[in-house]
């Protein structure tokens, strides 16, 4: 008994492993126009360095992580900034997780990015200044960091965040 009669012929399901991906690939040139895809193609954002730090920062300062998770991202008086800051968890909040709400970044330089990031947790938001520089080795770290009303209290945090030193 031959297994050539219980055996299914070759598959043409173009959706099968190693087949090609584009549906032009697999259609005919008058029929790929008349069924190409009409959806519009999602483009995925792809985040800034500063609106990365702006999240690592938001995990360090609202207690989800540890001081040391940012050594290797820090550079001069950065790290000691954040061990004066961190103890005190100031982005902390009681049942609503923070989350960054804007984010934004002025380049007064290429390899230096004077970023700010409003933090909001429920109705209260917050916010965050800091500044990045990126080494000879191409990489991005955090060189300094400071949050609305922790720079004495001048009672605009804002313009105390984003105040010139």
């Amino acid at each position: 008994m031959s297994n050539d009669r219980t055996r299914p012929q070759g598959r043409r399901d173009p959706r099968r492993p190693g087949a090609p991906t584009s549906r032009a690939a697999t259609t005919s040139p008058t029929t790929a126009t008349a069924t190409a895809p009409t959806a519009p193609r999602r483009h995925h954002h792809r985040p800034t360095p500063h609106e990365q730090f702006a999240e690592r920062l938001l995990a360090v300062l609202s207690g989800r992580r540890p001081v040391h998770w940012m050594l290797g991202h820090t550079i001069g008086e950065a790290y000691e900034q954040l061990v004066q800051l961190a103890p005190r968890t100031p982005l902390r909040t009681r049942g609503t997780l923070p989350v960054v709400r804007t984010c934004g970044g002025f380049h007064p330089r290429p390899g230096v990015v004077e970023a700010f990031a409003s933090i909001a947790a429920g109705e209260q938001v917050r916010a965050m200044a800091f500044r990045l520089e990126q080494g000879q080795d191409l990489r991005w770290r955090c060189a300094a960091v400071e949050l609305g009303g922790d720079r004495g209290d001048r009672g605009d945090p804002v313009a105390a965040a984003c105040a010139p030193d």
